[in-house]
């Protein structure tokens, strides 16, 4: 069997893995909507700009961006937080004495978090349809789609290369949200940065979280043009590559002492 069938049966037995485990499936759906509703709710009915010339309310603005935070949780939270608990119980060990190549075991993994990703963004999308009348971007589409992997995968990468800083799972929350929680804040996600002061933009144009976001700001709310945001989408790509590169030389198979 080649690595890459291989990859596709870990992608088979991920999937199944995380089907079973109803709690953490649910989590994982609700955990973006619910912080849809909260800030919809909170802020819904101001107005904020997105793009130059273009004023939307706020609840359509929350819809592209916990659909940007979904893939960041599914893609980064999730990843590095599972790949660390599985480092300590031994699992990444015993797989790297098995006949499966260890990159086909991550890709597998990798390609399982952006599906998942790409599912919340889709039920993102028809619930803010649905309750806040938001649109659907359908001429930009392929701009969405391009969005989402470039996105997707950097951020897998990145989870991948952090799990190299984490002493043990039970740290692995706290070091995880530690690294992202802030620039989410800084970032256009949780809240517009439009009247923020200016180091706010400054330092959230450092990390890739913005970036995102405003590629996926562009791909759901662009008034002409195909909606790709490519230098937005090259920074994200570069830190996505920075993470890889990280991740190949500092990953830990085996639990840390």
């Amino acid at each position: 069997m080649t690595a890459l069938r291989l990859t596709f049966r870990q992608l088979y037995y991920s999937n199944k893995a995380f089907w079973r485990n109803p709690a953490q499936a649910g989590f994982t759906f609700v955990f973006p909507l619910m912080f849809l509703v909260i800030f919809t709710t909170l802020f819904g009915n101001a107005k904020v700009t997105v793009l130059p010339g273009v004023e939307i309310k706020q609840s359509t603005f929350y819809v592209a961006a916990m659909s940007a935070f979904a893939v960041i949780a599914a893609c980064y939270t999730n990843v590095a937080i599972s790949v660390s608990f599985q480092r300590d119980d031994g699992i990444l060990k015993r797989i790297r004495g098995t006949p499966l190549p260890g990159w086909s075991y991550l890709m597998g993994r990798v390609l399982h978090a952006v599906i998942i990703g790409v599912i919340l963004v889709a039920i993102s999308g028809v619930f803010g349809r649905i309750f806040y009348g938001s649109n659907i971007p359908t001429r930009t589409m392929p701009a969405l789609v391009v969005t989402l992997a470039i996105g997707a995968a950097s951020f897998a990468a990145l989870a991948l290369a952090v799990t190299a800083i984490i002493p043990n799972a039970d740290a692995a929350p706290a070091v995880v949200n530690v690294t992202i929680l802030p620039i989410l804040f800084l970032s256009d996600i949780f809240i517009p940065v439009n009247n923020a002061p200016e180091w706010v933009g400054v330092v959230g144009a450092v990390f890739p979280v913005r970036h995102f976001s405003e590629a996926m700001q562009a791909a759901f709310f662009s008034p002409s043009g195909a909606g790709f945001e490519w230098g937005d989408l090259l920074v994200v790509g570069l830190w996505g590559l920075g993470g890889l590169i990280l991740a190949v030389r500092f990953f830990v198979w085996e639990p840390r002492k």
